[in-house]
């Protein structure tokens, strides 16, 4: 066994574990749990059995190719042009939590409020999908719309349990949906099929300050509503 296998943990546990990794060590993960947790992930729920999925995972050189485009285009301040979406303005009891994830992670980086430039380039290296070894891009048909996207979003629950479980540490992000154009064209994606988001996957890096950021959940009795 290497040093980054381990044997899966529970459901529980690994629920309870999972977060958002921002820095990763250079290892790749082997090809046989790559695969193995590609297949776990197969077998999500979605409506009607559609699988509306299409997921393109990227790794080494064509990871790095693809990365230094979306990095330049963030550097250079490329008008954003997603598939869905990408500028609502939270309010509320969101805007708080958006606002207190952003201080936990910058506070964590050092970087202070007024750094204007800090911030940015914290901010690309979303781009760079963290320096990590892999990257899932997940697409779905054009034609589909709210109710396949709720399926693709447990697809990819499904899949960062299986990854934590092994212990791989990950990251949702919705930044590498913002130039979709540029991912389609690395790629050789059809236009009809629509970027929703993508996940960087691989072994946490210690030593990166943003893996220090934590963020806090609403409690049980302000979340679900019980009805009898």
């Amino acid at each position: 066994m290497s040093v980054h296998e381990q044997r899966a943990m529970s459901v529980d546990e690994a629920i309870s574990r999972r977060r958002s990794v921002r820095g990763f060590l250079p290892d790749e993960v082997p090809e046989p749990t790559l695969r193995e947790v590609f297949e776990l992930a197969q077998l999500a729920p979605s409506n009607c059995n559609v699988q509306p999925w299409i997921p393109h995972l990227v790794s080494g050189e064509a990871l790095r190719r693809l990365s230094a485009a979306l990095v330049e285009a963030g550097v250079r301040d490329q008008p954003i042009n997603p598939d869905f979406a990408a500028d609502r303005k939270f309010l509320g009891v969101h805007r708080d939590r958006q606002v207190d994830a952003a201080q936990q992670l910058y506070g964590a980086m050092g970087v202070e409020r007024r750094d204007l430039a800090g911030r940015k380039m914290a901010y690309i290296r979303n781009h760079a999908c963290f320096d990590a070894p892999h990257a899932v891009f997940i697409f779905m048909p054009g034609y589909f719309d709210v109710r396949e996207a709720t399926d693709i979003g447990m697809y990819a629950q499904t899949l960062m349990l299986a990854l934590t479980a092994r212990g791989i540490a990950s990251c949702a992000q919705g930044a590498l949906s913002l130039f979709p154009a540029i991912v389609r064209d690395h790629l050789g994606v059809s236009d009809n099929q629509k970027l929703l988001f993508g996940i960087s996957f691989g072994y946490e890096d210690p030593n990166v300050t943003a893996n220090a950021a934590r963020v806090g959940r609403a409690s049980l009795d302000d979340a679900v509503r019980f009805h009898r």
